[in-house]
């Protein structure tokens, strides 16, 4: 289940368009109940990174802002603005592909479960991490070329 909640998340990221390849998916019951990437750019809203606008989409599907028995697949290690809504969430399970060794905030440069005393969260990195690291990389290089 993990690989095919996994997919959907790389799927979604590359309708990113002109923002960063991030693609985030929310469960529930083994249910997608909300997917997103990133819209920063497209948006000009710095909030809107694909964890944040997911828990959002989440929170109005449940009518409920806990997201209890949910877990969060996510195609990039969560910054620490997102690591901390994922807390706040109460999100019990997070996947995620590519480590961020710069922004990371699930073990890779900080992590928020000791920051904020959060140890109810179940993380996994490294799903599909080839797929979710190439997305960036082309994006990156794509950027630098352009």
């Amino acid at each position: 289940m993990q690989i095919e909640f996994m997919k959907e998340a790389v799927k979604t990221a590359k309708k990113s368009g002109k923002d960063i390849p991030v693609g985030a998916v929310i469960v529930k019951d083994g249910k997608i109940i909300a997917k997103t990437c990133n819209t920063r750019e497209k948006d000009q809203n710095t909030i809107n990174h694909a964890e944040m606008i997911a828990i959002q989409k989440a929170n109005k599907k449940l009518k409920n802002w806990r997201l209890t028995g949910c877990e969060m697949y996510v195609t990039l290690e969560p910054c620490p603005m997102c690591a901390s809504a994922i807390l706040q969430a109460r999100i019990e399970k997070l996947y995620f592909g590519a480590f961020d060794l710069m922004n990371g905030a699930f073990g890779s440069k900080s992590d928020m479960r000791n920051i904020m005393g959060y140890n109810n969260i179940e993380v996994k990195g490294g799903i599909l991490e080839d797929e979710c690291s190439s997305l960036l990389k082309n994006y990156f290089e794509g950027l630098r070329n352009a």
